[in-house]
């Protein structure tokens, strides 16, 4: 299976670079995984954001989540990348992955 590119969407990127480096080591290693078509080590699907999208669970000194969806043919798109202090995630973290998925459904369609 070809590797497919990923695509950052609003500030996941930014977010993720604010991760200790082990985390944005494990990120970006289950995300390479994802590329590929292979399962990340530790992950969920949240349909609370939407159909397809997963969520990356992080363990290293604290618990961080990435949340992606990988259902489209061209890409995988990251939605969103935080730190979970609670044990439910905050409702404005998925309303910001909300809100990118539905930029990605709006403006891919478009290519």
């Amino acid at each position: 299976m070809r590797e497919k590119p990923l695509v950052w969407a609003g500030s996941s990127l930014t977010r993720l670079k604010g991760f200790p480096a082990p985390v944005r080591r494990q990120a970006g290693h289950d995300l390479f995984l994802v590329q590929r078509g292979i399962e990340p080590g530790d992950w969920k699907p949240m349909r609370s954001v939407g159909p397809g999208v997963f969520e990356i669970r992080i363990h290293a000194g604290g618990e961080y989540r990435v949340l992606y969806v990988a259902r489209f043919e061209e890409a995988v798109y990251v939605l969103h990348a935080f730190e979970k202090k609670t044990q439910q995630t905050r409702k404005a973290d998925i309303e910001l992955a909300k809100k990118n998925l539905l930029w990605i459904t709006q403006n891919r369609r478009k290519r």
